[in-house]
């Protein structure tokens, strides 16, 4: 088990989502842009990597209008020594990387506009993964998409555009389960469909259950990952904030649920990623919550 966080790191002092109005767009501010963005993911990187944080969620605004079609750079190219570094970092370290697109991206939209921008959007995700030379352990992560008033025609939908995909997205695309519309128990109906794996996410598992605990739940998406190709299943983790609507995070590591989430997940081993507000600093804090669980103790 590696546990990370997503995207940004609190104390650094630097941030790999810089980015710049498209009014702006010129070359030169786009590669300056995505050459400090690169510099900093490699900060965070070696922070994580002094810390024993060993997955890591890249942030999708790393290279700035990367699927719009005002960018037509080659930046995997322009930027080949920058992504070798950081895929070799990751790979001396036996770290894990992922990256989620935004909830706009929705490969099963009957809007055929939608469907175009998405699959450019999952191409740019693929194509930085590639860029670092990393295999397909890292994955790109979405959520089913909307239901558009006709459920059943939604999921056969995902299943027929998941076919008709480019193998370089397809061979990295997980699915995983909402807080509203799609159970994990659906996820699965489309990993029997299709082949895609499913990342199991605790909160919206409390949101919107389908029936399993958590270590039922487990146990059924764990075999839709196959080891050599997927690597370990991959699970988000968080726990509900206070006072707030159903759903939303919790700021800060709540010690005593995530003490009792370990105990639930025995022996189920994953990679987990911490959707905590406060990211290093509650990753940290979970890193030595786990430290005597033997599914952790491997990676000290």
């Amino acid at each position: 088990m590696r546990i990370g966080y997503p995207c940004m790191n609190t104390g650094i002092g630097c941030t790999s989502a810089r980015t710049f109005r498209l009014k702006s767009w010129s070359e030169e501010r786009f590669l300056s842009t995505v050459a400090e963005n690169l510099a900093c993911l490699s900060r965070i990187l070696a922070y994580n990597a002094a810390h024993r944080l060993l997955f890591f969620r890249v942030t999708s605004d790393l290279v700035p209008f990367a699927s719009h079609p005002v960018n037509t750079l080659d930046w995997p190219e322009i930027f080949t020594e920058e992504f070798a570094g950081i895929g070799a970092l990751v790979r001396e370290n036996r770290m894990r990387i992922s990256m989620h697109p935004d909830q706009f991206t929705l490969i099963n939209s009957p809007d055929e506009g939608v469907r175009e921008r998405s699959v450019a959007e999952l191409t740019y995700h693929a194509a930085v993964l590639d860029a670092m030379g990393l295999d397909t352990t890292a994955k790109v992560q979405v959520h089913v998409g909307g239901v558009y008033g006709d459920r059943e025609a939604a999921m056969a939908r995902f299943v027929e555009r998941y076919r008709t995909l480019p193998d370089r997205i397809r061979r990295r695309l997980v699915v995983e389960n909402d807080d509203r519309l799609y159970t994990a128990r659906d996820c699965l109906s489309l990993h029997r469909a299709c082949g895609v794996p499913v990342v199991f996410d605790t909160l919206h598992h409390e949101c919107n259950p389908s029936g399993e605990d958590v270590a039922g739940a487990l146990a059924a998406c764990a075999p839709t990952w196959s080891h050599h190709a997927d690597g370990l299943p991959m699970v988000d983790y968080s726990s509900q904030a206070p006072d707030a609507r159903r759903g939303r995070h919790t700021p800060t590591l709540d010690p005593a649920h995530f003490a009792a989430f370990l105990a639930a997940s025995r022996p189920h081993d994953f990679d987990l990623m911490l959707e905590v507000k406060d990211k290093e600093q509650s990753a940290l804090r979970a890193r030595a919550l786990a430290t005597d669980d033997p599914r952790v103790k491997r990676n000290l």
